[in-house]
């Protein structure tokens, strides 16, 4: 029984997020380099079968593909080379920036933990992760 893996992609660095064998709760996992992230996630399925990729789909307010959509396809067209029998599906991460950067206010992360970066892409991937798993669930 294997692992979804969230992908919340970002030109620079992404953040990486997983569920648990049972797919239940979604779990903060890594922030990569954008030209690391096959290589990591090919030595995480190793250790962690993957069955499926959630990759964020960013929109903008009304509805039209991010400036960035371009490039999450060359990614995607990549994972599928490195991942061909991994399934991939989009979900919206439309405001999950800031609501990764409210949770990390509310939690009483000081200020400059608070402007990493690489803790908002963690957990943005994680948010994506879990709103995936409650809509899914929402469906049963």
């Amino acid at each position: 029984m294997g692992v979804f893996i969230s992908i919340d992609y970002g030109s620079k660095k992404t953040g990486l997020a997983t569920t648990d064998t049972n797919k239940i709760i979604a779990s903060a996992l890594a922030t990569v380099k954008t030209k690391e992230a096959i290589s990591y996630l090919k030595k995480f399925n190793q250790q962690n079968p993957i069955d499926k990729f959630i990759i964020g789909e960013p929109k903008q307010k009304d509805g039209s593909p991010s400036i960035v959509e371009s490039e999450i396809a060359t990614f995607i067209n990549l994972l599928n080379l490195s991942f061909p029998s991994i399934s991939i599906e989009r979900y919206d991460e439309r405001y999950t920036s800031k609501i990764a950067l409210n949770f990390i206010k509310q939690s009483g992360i000081n200020k400059q933990k608070r402007k990493n970066k690489s803790l908002i892409d963690r957990i943005s991937a994680t948010i994506i992760l879990q709103s995936y798993l409650e809509s899914k669930n929402n469906k049963s």
